[in-house]
């Protein structure tokens, strides 16, 4: 018999349960089984989980196949229909335990093929806690799940359920461990990050928590935060980019669009105006921030002089590193209900994006050159800046090592020292 095999579709936090659900089934001793762990953020996301599934089925015939992730707690029944699946579980059971105990006893048996439940019904805190994953220089800790939020274009509340914060004290706790380990740097991760604490007693901010993390963690090189809503940002967590230098100047936001009237129809808490003030003064308190963001290109209802304030935004705030989303229809969202725009223009706007960033990017590369920067090592030949830019080495450095180094030229899309 073989070990299982895993495939994670989507964002980081899916890739950290991932980790988590390798555990839970190395515990429960399941063998001989394909994992996957869909995404539903697009209606792509989900085309594409069903063409894996068709190709991880091919490749393991004889395995047995579980389906899990947004998608499947979105989508359950367009799972369990599929011929090449054995059994669907939703973002709430793939990290209990005795569902991979089940799974291992009798698959088929006892096991029932689709294990999900109301996801809204869940209000504990974030689920099983892992001490990191990934390189071993680098680890994530989750301290969020879900999200209250209701932006007309998504369907990720319905596939993670309402914001649950892991306590300030769990996290402390883990990444002190993580530290003694040999981590050098941490991620903070979650849905909605900016979120934090706000189900905690005394409604704690994500401020409150990076503040204590780095109070009570002296040994901790390097902290980062990872997808955050500006609107959200506390007065905190200002305080930290301002005066902490172990708090990495790289911060990813969650903008979507640069029009007021797109931002309406989508729901969001922020216009265009609130964007550009905080990178404005993130920048003005740590003068070498700089900034990842995720827009979606042709939103329902989108015209030209629309897209073009999107387009104006990557200068305006001085975006660097983008995430961009040609817009795909979510059934039962209420944007998928608007009018469209044409699918060619949708394609020609998100090109227009990634070269507006692809610009952005040679920019930055340049402005490095002959700077000094703290590298942490995720391979003896590669590592990253604090602004998370990637750089390469001649000379080999020790995997995980932070090393000062002074940058000597670029390449297109990273630097060299």
């Amino acid at each position: 018999m073989s070990a299982p095999v895993f495939r994670t579709m989507g964002c980081r936090l899916n890739a950290y349960e991932t980790e988590a659900m390798k555990d839970l089934a190395a515990q429960a001793g399941l063998e001989n089984a394909v994992v996957v762990n869909t995404c539903a953020v697009t209606a792509e996301a989900v085309r594409k989980a069903r063409q894996d599934i068709r190709r991880l089925r091919r490749e393991h015939p004889d395995a047995r196949l579980i389906v899990t992730g947004c998608a499947a707690q979105t989508e359950p029944e367009t799972f369990s229909a599929m011929e090449e699946v054995d059994a669907v579980i939703g973002n709430t059971e793939k990290m209990a335990p005795e569902t991979w105990q089940g799974m291992a006893a009798d698959f088929i048996g006892e096991t029932e093929a689709l294990q999900v439940d109301d996801i809204m019904s869940i209000t504990e805190t974030a689920g099983h806690l892992i001490d990191g994953f990934g390189t071993r220089s680098r680890a994530y800790v989750q301290v969020q799940n879900g999200c209250d939020h209701r932006c007309t274009f998504c369907i990720i509340p319905f596939g993670r359920g309402n914001s649950r914060s892991v306590p300030a004290g769990v996290v402390v706790d883990q990444i002190k461990r993580l530290v003694q380990k040999g981590f050098n740097e941490v991620v903070l991760t979650g849905v909605d990050l900016t979120s934090w604490g706000a189900d905690l007693p005394a409604s704690p901010k994500l401020g409150d928590l990076v503040m204590r993390i780095l109070r009570l963690v002296p040994d901790l090189r390097r902290l980062r935060i990872s997808s955050i809503d500006s609107i959200e940002v506390d007065e905190n967590l200002m305080q930290a980019i301002a005066t902490e230098p172990r708090l990495m100047p790289h911060l990813h936001l969650s903008l979507q669009h640069g029009d007021d009237m797109i931002l309406k129809r989508m729901k969001r808490r922020h216009l265009r105006d609130d964007a550009i003030r905080f990178t404005e003064e993130a920048r003005r308190l740590r003068p070498e921030m700089t900034f990842g963001a995720d827009i979606i290109a042709g939103f329902p209802t989108e015209t030209d002089a629309m897209f073009e304030n999107s387009l104006k935004l990557v200068d305006d705030c001085a975006l660097t590193w983008l995430h961009v989303f040609p817009y795909s229809a979510r059934p039962g969202t209420p944007a998928a209900r608007m009018p469209a725009v044409d699918g060619a223009t949708i394609k020609e706007r998100a090109a227009r994006l990634r070269a507006a960033g692809a610009d952005r990017v040679s920019l930055h590369l340049q402005e490095q050159v002959g700077r000094p920067h703290s590298v942490l090592m995720e391979s003896p030949h590669m590592g990253r800046t604090e602004q998370f830019t990637e750089v390469r080495f001649k000379v080999a450095q020790q995997e995980g090592a932070v090393v000062d180094a002074v940058i000597e030229g670029r390449s297109a899309d990273h630097l060299l020292a």
